[in-house]
C-alpha cells in the first residue's frame, strides 16, 4: 500500500520503509512525526484529503543539501550574477500509515544531569580582584613638541 502525503509545499509518493528527504521539519533525531496532509491512500482519493488517514515517520537526521548554483545572465548587458544555496532537509522513516492511527508523542531518554560540585566546608571562596583604573591620560608628546616649537619660532 502507498500514501501520497503533502509537506514543504511537495508531494511525496511514500510507502512502509521509504526513506525520504523533505523540506526541514520541527524535531530531533529518533522523534516521531505524523504527516496528517494525506491526499491518497491505497485506492482512496481525498477531496483534497482523505479523512482521518495518518502517515507516521521517524526523523533519521536532520542535514543540508548540496550546494546549488544560481546564475542569472542578461545577454549583451554585461550582466552577470551568480549565487550559491544550500537548503535545509530532513530525513525521515516511514513507519506505518492508515486511518485512525493513534500515535503517543515519542518520548526522549533523559539526559543524566550533571552533578553540582561542592566545595569543601574548609576552604572559602576566592575573591576576584578588580582591576586597577588607570587615571592618567597619554598626551601625544610628539604633536604637544611641534605645536611649541612653532609658537617659539
Amino acid at each position: 500500500m502507498f500514501a501520497v502525503i503533502k509537506t514543504g509545499g511537495k508531494q511525496y509518493r511514500v510507502s512502509k520503509d521509504d526513506v525520504i528527504a523533505v523540506e526541514k521539519l520541527d524535531g530531533e533525531d529518533g522523534e516521531t512525526i505524523v504527516f496528517d496532509d494525506v491526499l491518497m491512500l491505497g485506492d482512496k482519493v481525498g477531496q483534497p484529503q482523505v479523512a482521518d488517514a495518518k502517515v507516521v515517520g521517524e526523523v533519521l537526521r536532520q542535514f543540508r543539501d548540496e550546494k546549488k548554483i544560481i546564475f542569472k545572465k542578461r545577454r549583451r548587458k554585461h550582466h552577470r550574477r551568480r549565487n550559491g544555496h544550500r537548503q535545509y532537509l530532513t530525513l525521515v522513516k516511514i513507519t506505518d500509515m492508515g486511518t485512525g492511527i493513534s500515535v503517543a508523542p515519542a518520548k526522549k531518554a533523559a539526559a543524566p544531569k550533571p552533578e553540582a560540585v561542592e566545595a569543601p566546608a574548609d576552604e572559602k571562596p576566592v575573591a576576584k580582584k578588580a582591576a586597577a583604573k588607570t587615571t592618567e591620560k597619554k598626551a601625544p608628546a610628539k604633536k604637544a613638541a611641534k605645536k611649541t616649537a612653532k609658537k617659539t619660532s
